[in-house]
């Protein structure tokens, strides 16, 4: 591989320009597939074979008008007074227009279900009152009756045989069955009577004004269920609700009304790259070179982003899959090309030629590059044996970005530096470089002998504080990661966005009026084994309603629908707490936990399925992380114990960084300096993804360091001492790569998207815990305690392994230039 990167970076350099119009040809072609194929990127998160999607599937059959999809919008008066009749007016036509858009099947209008209902009520206790009065009337007549009858059965016997009181007995009897009728009569409607009670009264809570009337709630229902709406549809929907001109009254979305995708570079990324910017220039000391990471990141990341994009009108795609992409394209595009100019401005100042230093980089940090690309890759694209597609999807576009960051580093950066000549070194070692006096060749001997004898000079640190460095650290990571205990797994809901959003003031002011719970209702469909008649209709689904009541945390059942067969009976089910609530979580399980066996949908339903699924595929997946963390490292380092304090850093850092989530976003620390409104559960696929991303990002940081205490060792140092010489061979670069990678990522931070928001905290946060504590502090000082056991491995397992030379060591060994074999402290990072 090395050999070959060699023979690629010198052909990129000897014809710089043709490389550089491929790439340009590769990302216009990606942008006109992006224009020409892609497709609308998704908001909302789904699984297939969920309960949830079970049951919409059931509902889609059997009652299609209940799984249409729908969104509530609040309408508050700004004053806090009573909505006027006049506002109600307003709200009633604006609903009216908003139902005849295309794809809405209708709305709910607040005042007039409100109204339905009091009517309803009214004539309930009509009905209960004429039901007393007959019954008053009934006992009287049947008064009446008995005495007459009394009367006549107690004369003389001859005259009860007259025909007149045998006429007047037969009169008692007729009325007698006219009277008995009219009791089964009435008692029939006191049935009904009492059934519309008891469902007005399971319902009571469930209500779309406010007590203190001066907010309503409407409904917009659409024609296809709720993950079918198109863009186009709720984006009309959206503009004609906000767009209306009532006078004193908010208009507020919900979510589910609400399709936005976040924008995929804002301000925050743009303060990262500067960032990133200002410490390449610290570290290089000219703003040529230091433009080369970036440029070749951000073309690295529109050709990977656009191509991803070109499929997304083939593949269902959810908003956050590219903004993945763009993260790790950033920060790893800028890192890997940072480590061939570092490599080769090094290599330049030891005299070595142009060409042949843009070869002999491109060979040996470009196949640590190569490597290290390659650790990250197959943890992305090992997203994909979780099950769950979106989450391999979105691992797989990462995967590919950092592909494609890859071949820019070994392509793009060779032929860059190229067209740049000397001009990527500062000034003053431009200068230098072009002597070729004799006084200038012995300057570069004399500065070979002075970093050779510091090298020969380093001594390993002390046991003593390579002891506390390890009994510190491992207690700070143990520390953060006390939280992650208490991990819980969810879905944003409104109250996770923005304060100054139209979704989280609609969460709010729903909240505030009328329940929690109405954020977030649930749908609950009963099977039945035989139809119901249309008599037994509502008796059932009194029974049925009244089971629901019954369980806790429930505010409100009320019936939605029965099927055409009469087998299947929906209901709508408002809980007590919040989509996210723990309670809400709990509800759903009780209901599917009843004999009756039933169903459970609706959006609090879906992302409970969605939550469950990915923490149930989570130690899996950590398992194969872990397992090829152990596997590549025994490859590469051929030893066994130098794998395992890898590994047991990796998981250190990566429970520390959930502790540390968890403490934000789920705990509510620093909510205010991170920009979280609400704080809740943690995004359910977060921590996977973070799993895939850290692990790859953390074996870059290791290889590095750790490979330069292994030549060292190799070459004769003493074990403790190699530990010393790799550290300080691998440290600044490290450091600036952590640095650049954690500005890139914290740059995320400050988008509306709390999704976004999250994966930027989480990977800064990673990033940085990794780099900085595990890998410059942790690991060297377990290093040095182990010694040269750290380097040990069985006879049968070195035979067996293969020979993995990961940064080109025998590449630069066979350098026609004697010049040009760099010392150890001029490795570049893997």
């Amino acid at each position: 591989m090395a050999r070959w990167l060699y023979g690629l970076g010198s052909r990129a350099a000897g014809r710089p320009k043709v490389v550089l119009l491929v790439w340009a040809v590769l990302l216009a072609l990606g942008v006109t597939g992006f224009l020409a194929f892609g497709g609308t990127l998704s908001a909302q998160v789904t699984l297939p074979g969920t309960p949830t999607a079970k049951v919409v599937d059931r509902l889609a059959e059997k009652l299609p008008a209940a799984s249409g999809g729908s969104g509530t919008v609040v309408f508050h008066a700004e004053d806090g007074a009573a909505l006027t009749a006049a506002q109600r007016a307003q709200v009633t036509a604006l609903l009216q227009r908003v139902g005849r858009l295309d794809g809405v099947a209708g709305t709910v209008d607040p005042f007039a279900t409100t109204a339905q209902r009091q009517q309803q009520a009214d004539r309930l206790a009509a009905a209960k009152q004429q039901v007393s009065q007959g019954r008053t009337q009934l006992t009287a007549g049947q008064q009446q009756l008995d005495t007459a009858r009394a009367r006549l059965t107690s004369l003389p016997a001859a005259q009860q045989q007259s025909a007149q009181v045998q006429a007047q007995l037969a009169a008692l009897e007729k009325q007698q069955a006219t009277l008995d009728a009219g009791r089964t009569q009435l008692e029939q409607q006191a049935g009904q009577v009492d059934v519309g009670g008891r469902l007005l009264a399971v319902s009571e809570r469930l209500r779309q004004v406010s007590t203190d009337g001066s907010t309503a709630l409407g409904v917009v229902r659409f024609t296809q269920p709720q993950l079918e709406v198109t863009p186009e549809t709720k984006d009309a929907v959206a503009a004609a609700l906000q767009g209306a001109d009532l006078q004193g009254v908010q208009v507020a979305l919900s979510q589910d009304l609400v399709q936005e995708v976040p924008e995929v570079f804002g301000p925050g990324e743009a303060v990262g790259l500067l960032v990133a910017a200002i410490t390449l220039l610290v570290m290089l000391g000219t703003a040529i070179a230091a433009a080369v990471p970036i440029v070749s990141a951000v073309v690295g990341v529109g050709v990977g982003v656009t191509a991803a994009l070109s499929l997304s009108g083939v593949v269902d795609m959810i908003s956050v899959t590219p903004i993945l992409g763009v993260m790790l394209g950033l920060a790893v595009g800028i890192d890997y090309s940072l480590f061939l100019l570092n490599r080769h401005r090094r290599q330049l100042l030891h005299g070595m030629p142009m060409r042949e230093s843009i070869a002999l980089a491109t060979g040996t940090a470009g196949n640590a590059v190569v490597f290290a690309g390659l650790t990250v890759v197959i943890a992305l694209v090992a997203l994909n044996v979780t099950g769950i597609g979106f989450l391999g999807l979105m691992g797989s576009v990462g995967a590919f970005c950092v592909l494609v960051a890859v071949a820019m580093a070994v392509t793009f950066t060779p032929a860059l530096l190229s067209l740049l000549g000397t001009r990527a070194l500062r000034r003053r070692e431009r200068a230098f470089y072009e002597r070729h006096d004799d006084a200038a060749e012995e300057q570069r001997r004399a500065q070979q002998l002075q970093e050779a004898a510091a090298t020969a000079g380093l001594r390993p640190m002390r046991t003593a504080r390579a002891a506390v460095t390890l009994v510190l650290g491992v207690a700070v990571l143990g520390l953060l990661a006390v939280p992650a205990a208490s991990l819980r797994l969810g879905l944003p809901d409104g109250s996770s966005e923005a304060a100054d959003s139209t979704q989280y003031q609609a969460f709010e002011l729903t909240q505030r009026y009328f329940g929690a719970g109405f954020n977030g209702p649930l749908l609950v469909v009963a099977d039945l084994a035989e139809p119901v008649s249309e008599a037994g209709q509502a008796a059932e689904q009194v029974r049925v309603a009244e089971r629901l009541v019954q369980q806790r945390d429930v505010a409100a059942v009320a019936p939605v629908g029965v099927s055409d067969d009469r087998t299947l009976l929906a209901f709508q089910v408002v809980p007590t707490g919040g989509p996210t609530s723990e309670s809400t979580e709990q509800l759903v399980q009780d209901i599917r936990a009843l004999p009756e066996g039933y169903g459970v949908a609706g959006s609090a339903s879906g992302n409970i399925d969605v939550s469950e699924q990915l923490g149930g595929a989570l130690p899996g997946y950590l398992g194969l992380v872990v397992g090829l963390s152990l596997l590549i490292l025994v490859v590469v380092f051929r030893s066994l114990l130098v794998p395992v304090t890898a590994t047991l850093g990796f998981v250190l850092s990566l429970f520390a960084t959930l502790g540390a989530i968890t403490a934000v976003f789920q705990w509510g620390w620093l909510a205010s300096v991170f920009g979280i409104t609400t704080p809740g559960p943690v995004l359910s696929f977060l921590p996977t993804i973070v799993i895939g991303i850290m692990f790859g990002l953390a074996m870059d940081y290791q290889l590095f360091l750790v490979s330069g205490m292994r030549e060292a060792y190799a070459h004769g140092t003493d074990a403790r001492t190699a530990v010393t010489a790799g550290v300080r061979a691998g440290r600044p670069v490290v450091v600036a790569a952590a640095v650049i990678m954690v500005a890139v990522f914290a740059g995320f931070i400050s988008s509306d998207a709390v999704i976004i928001r999250s994966f930027g905290f989480a990977l800064a946060f990673g990033v940085l815990v990794d780099a900085f504590l595990v890998r410059l502090l942790i690991v060297p000082a377990v290093m040095h305690l182990l010694g040269r056991s750290a380097w040990w491995i069985p006879g049968w397992l070195a035979r067996v392994l293969p020979d993995v030379d990961v940064e080109g060591a025998s590449l630069e060994r066979g350098s026609s230039s004697g010049s040009a074999g760099s010392s150890s402290s001029e490795r570049t990072p893997a």
